[in-house]
């Protein structure tokens, strides 16, 4: 497993009760996990002082429980030199996946060792970590995402780093399709990043499912990779697909074509002062050799 070892302003505290205890900088949350199965005699006196809490309802979804009236504003969270914004989201989110830093990292030491301009498309681009981090490490970004709210929670992303001069395009549409029709136009990627939902709609009620859809999407991609790619990384939440899966479809599909390696793990954070570490998803990419 890839897990974070310096996200200093993000740490678990505990986990119990089907629940995680999080720190975001200096603001204390707690929210349900499915992967916390356990339950225990009692709370530990961590729990204690807590800024929100997201109550998952028995009748599906959940709300919010605010107890720090600030929290109804933005509050920023720092990575090493990167900033986020971060609001209190429907269905228990944050705007941010710190586990996802590692791929940060790896996205990061791809684009500056290649020390040449690169071309990046983010699809399912959320709001924009991934982004940032390709443009502050010197690449140009294509963002596209089916949400027009976080687009524009990117942009506001990219303004808070000061990377506004920096070359990005925002793209509100579907993937399948706004990948299909770059294939029209010709245009072409070195890195190609992507992190699908199991299931969701695009802005015009287009339907995707993980299962029937991410093999056609990864097809599509291959055609629009340049003739020197160095990375294409699939990141994924969804718990109907293996690590194994994805990395045989990169094999079918990218590995024909581009010569390279391929790696899958879970990816997860440690727990504070503690033994235990939080499964928080999985990655699989294609990297140049």
């Amino acid at each position: 497993m890839r897990t974070v070892d310096d996200f200093h302003e993000y740490q678990i505290l505990d986990l119990a009760h089907k629940e995680k205890l999080e720190l975001w900088g200096k603001i204390k949350l707690v929210r349900p996990d499915p992967q916390v199965i356990w339950e225990e005699e009692e709370y530990h006196n961590l729990w204690n002082n807590i800024d929100a809490h997201y109550k998952r309802s028995n009748t599906g979804g959940g709300n919010w429980e605010v107890f720090n009236p600030n929290l109804y504003d933005k509050f920023i969270i720092h990575y090493h030199d990167l900033a986020f914004n971060l609001k209190l989201m429907g269905f228990k989110h944050t705007g941010l996946f710190p586990e996802q830093a590692t791929n940060w990292n790896l996205l990061k030491e791809v684009i500056e060792q290649a020390k040449r301009p690169l071309k990046v498309l983010n699809l399912f681009a959320y709001t924009g970590a991934s982004s940032v981090v390709a443009l502050k490490s010197g690449a140009s970004v294509v963002h596209v995402d089916a949400s027009k709210g976080m687009v524009d929670w990117a942009k506001e992303n990219v303004y808070l780093n000061h990377l506004e001069d920096k070359p990005i395009r925002y793209i509100v549409d579907d993937c399948l399709k706004f990948v299909k029709r770059e294939i029209k136009r010709g245009n072409k990627y070195d890195i190609i990043l992507m992190d699908p939902p199991s299931f969701g709609r695009g802005n015009k009620h287009e339907v995707w499912s993980i299962e029937k859809n991410l093999n056609e999407l990864i097809n599509l991609c291959t055609s629009i990779l340049t003739d020197n790619p160095v990375l294409f990384l699939v990141n994924s939440y969804s718990t109907g697909l293996s690590m194994t899966i994805i990395e045989d479809l990169l094999k079918k599909t990218i590995l024909k074509k581009y010569p390279g390696l391929i790696s899958s793990d879970e990816i997860g954070i440690k727990v504070k002062n503690s033994n235990l570490i939080l499964p928080c998803g999985m990655t699989t990419y294609w990297k140049q050799k």
